[in-house]
């Protein structure tokens, strides 16, 4: 397991770390977010697309539960677990089948989902330290 520490002083902070972040990203693999709301998630999704699916306009998936960006170096799809509490709720969002998309899936509120987490994946764990200060850690599980 291999550990990177960060720590954001804005919004646009963040987005850059997640989009060097990104370069390290292939097809299939999953990325695990974990964190309170406001956090940095979405914004860290943001900073992935930038390089990866730089034409794509990001948006939180609350409502819709998954938004997909595709057309770019590697297609993303964007997860929101926030009311999805047991395994019945997570299968009929669908998530299984993004597994054989070959494409990149990241989780928001993965803490509601730990059942489901495969065991090679990227954690990344957001920590408030301020008004716009946060602690980026990146989790290289295998």
């Amino acid at each position: 397991m291999k550990e990177k520490v960060y720590e954001s002083a804005s919004v646009e902070n963040t987005e850059k770390i997640a989009s060097d972040f990104a370069k390290e990203l292939k097809p299939g693999d999953f990325v695990a977010y974990f964190g309170d709301l406001g956090s940095g998630k979405t914004a860290f999704t943001r900073g992935i697309a930038s390089f990866l699916c730089p034409k794509v306009r990001v948006s939180s998936p609350t409502f819709a539960i998954v938004n997909e960006y595709t057309g770019g170096k590697i297609d993303m799809f964007h997860f929101d677990m926030y009311r999805i509490l047991d395994d019945d709720n997570l299968f009929s969002t669908g998530f299984y089948d993004y597994f054989d998309r070959d494409g990149i899936i990241l989780t928001e509120w993965s803490e509601n989902i730990t059942f489901a987490l495969p065991e090679n994946r990227y954690d990344v764990v957001f920590e408030k330290t301020g008004e716009n200060a946060r602690t980026i850690k990146i989790i290289k599980r295998d």
